[in-house]
């Protein structure tokens, strides 16, 4: 028997069979909605069935989980937060900020089986299978592709995105600049700013040598920020002083937020989007969050319960 079928019916429970019939229609199985992106547009979501999830979750606990990921990859790992991807930035310089269009969707099967068989992971039975699982197939498209809604897709991206971080990173490291990436969010931060440009080509070639995956840089996102300008990275306040701050804007809504839920006027939904947002809080300034609970009480606390209480199947 296949090594990854008997793997996947012990973890699950699923007999072969019922494994067969889920695999054989797995890239198929997925609910498509969109939602706005904050850049405007809308950005589309591909949810894999409850069956599907649960295989998914499997692959990444017995395999992907322990495939190696660089240290400069932030984003989805155990232990890590926005709040580490950002700290390696503080302080008073110059930020670059890039990103790449279309992340996710641009990771095909192709780039999987090509990083196993460079490590000579899996049988080719067992490679196939795992790519119906890992992979959707996007009407009109013959290549299979990560999903943005897939619980496998962060995990694996970062094991496929390892020989990117090491060419970027070694470059910057030549230039006392720090590199970190969270999912397809660029930031390299340093003293001075014209090193800082040297690191646009870098990436450029970085992405062009690279066997796998396929990445295009979004230039219309490169941003070179200074400190006279306000200093963001993945929605974490720089302060010139070298700290971290969720930023005065921010606080403010959040404590319009909670206010408002003290009065009893927020909706389940915008319950939801407070507790989200007091998560995020809690993460990157604490003790902002521990201001609200002495000022209001047990209605923080519940207004955070929420979060909890919701999470997705």
């Amino acid at each position: 028997m296949s090594e990854l079928l008997r793997f996947l019916s012990a973890d699950t429970g699923l007999p072969v069979s019922d494994l067969l019939r889920i695999i054989n229609t797995a890239p198929r199985r997925y609910k498509i909605f969109f939602i706005p992106k904050r850049s405007g547009g809308m950005r589309e979501i591909a949810q894999p069935a409850r069956e599907l999830k649960l295989l998914q979750r499997a692959v990444v606990t017995r395999l992907i989980s322990q495939l190696p990921v660089h240290a400069a990859a932030r984003a989805y790992r155990s232990g890590l937060s926005i709040k580490d991807n950002a700290l390696p930035h503080a302080g008073g310089g110059p930020i670059l900020k890039m990103d790449f269009r279309d992340f996710f969707p641009s990771i095909k099967s192709d780039d999987w089986e090509r990083y196993c068989k460079k490590n000579n992971l899996l049988s080719i039975d067992d490679l196939n299978i795992s790519s119906l699982i890992l992979f959707r197939r996007v009407k009109g498209k013959k290549a299979l592709r990560l999903s943005i809604g897939a619980p496998s897709s962060p995990a694996l991206s970062n094991v496929l995105m390892f020989d990117f971080d090491t060419r970027v990173s070694a470059e910057a490291e030549r230039r006392k600049i720090n590199y970190t990436r969270y999912a397809d969010d660029l930031t390299f931060s340093g003293q001075r700013a014209g090193m800082l440009r040297d690191m646009v080509s870098e990436v450029a070639k970085a992405v062009r040598q690279i066997e796998f995956p396929r990445l295009q840089v979004n230039d219309d996102k490169t941003t070179f920020i200074t400190p006279s300008r306000r200093r963001t990275v993945t929605g974490v306040t720089l302060t010139n002083d070298g700290n971290l701050s969720l930023g005065r804007d921010r606080k403010r809504l959040i404590s319009s937020k909670v206010h408002h839920a003290s009065l009893g006027k927020l909706s389940t939904e915008e319950l939801r989007e407070a507790a989200g947002q007091l998560a995020f809080a809690n993460v990157v300034e604490p003790e902002f969050v521990a201001r609200l609970e002495r000022r209001y009480g047990e209605i923080v606390s519940q207004i955070r319960k929420v979060s909890r209480s919701s999470g997705s199947s």
